[in-house]
């Protein structure tokens, strides 16, 4: 049974904006998240050790997300301050919390 044509995205533009926010900004949350839980955490090599299948599920998340919204630059728009908290959340983490690859 084809699709219904009301719930399908009536611009390229929206649909390419949904998937690339969905693959792309979806993995740099994931990826970032778990940097700033690494660098924020007492033990960081429990949360590298687990990221290796956390990232995964994480990112499968924000993959599925975009396509719930109808304008996919909205999501990209959301998506880019949560990266942006997160790469200011890594920066801060690194400066106080450094991971030092001796201990």
């Amino acid at each position: 049974m084809p699709a219904n044509p009301k719930y399908l995205s009536h611009s390229g533009w929206h649909a390419f904006a949904k998937i690339s926010a969905g693959i792309f900004g979806g993995y740099l949350i994931a990826a970032m998240f778990h940097m700033a839980l690494a660098l924020w955490l007492p033990n960081h090599r429990v949360v590298l050790i687990t990221s290796a299948y956390s990232i995964f599920l994480v990112w499968t998340l924000c993959l599925l997300l975009p396509f719930l919204s109808k304008n996919g630059w909205k999501v990209w728009l959301i998506y880019m301050a949560v990266i942006l908290i997160l790469a200011v959340a890594v920066h801060y983490g690194n400066l106080y919390h450094p991971i030092n690859p001796k201990s």
